[in-house]
């Protein structure tokens, strides 16, 4: 009797501060997720990329990934010299890194996806949903991945 084995990969994450350790010892690309709880559109991304098992792969061997909460991340990041802080506004509030990294200063658009290059800079800037298709076509014309 054959009893199917199914792997599933999952995304593997950095966090902000592992990141630029890594980044120095294995310079990749690096794709930045800006997403909330409450963003509906950020859920069906999220599940539609989950299921894209080649693309995940392919993003786990050739890229580093940061998945940014902006509103419940509160823990102060350190990046490129910089210090950022989460801003509370009594009940909720956002991350400062999450308004800098956004062009709409006052009220960044979620999903935001930024891809850097492995020199760390901008190649793409995508507000609103990325279909696996598309972020597939933008990540092969990086080059030197």
């Amino acid at each position: 009797m054959t009893i199917p084995f199914f792997c599933f990969c999952q995304l593997r994450t950095v966090g902000f501060s592992d990141w630029e350790i890594w980044q120095h010892r294995n310079p990749k690309p690096t794709i930045i997720h800006l997403y909330t709880e409450w963003c509906s559109v950020c859920k069906v991304e999220q599940f539609k990329l989950d299921k894209d098992q080649p693309l995940l792969e392919f993003i786990n061997d050739h890229f580093y990934f940061i998945p940014f909460e902006a509103e419940k991340t509160m823990e102060t990041i350190r990046l490129q010299g910089k210090t950022f802080r989460y801003f509370s506004n009594g009940n909720s509030g956002i991350h400062e890194l999450a308004l800098a990294l956004s062009r709409n200063k006052s009220r960044p658009v979620y999903p935001l996806w930024i891809i850097l290059d492995k020199n760390q800079d901008l190649i793409e800037y995508h507000e609103g949903i990325f279909l696996p298709e598309e972020l597939k076509k933008k990540l092969l014309e990086i080059p030197d991945f």
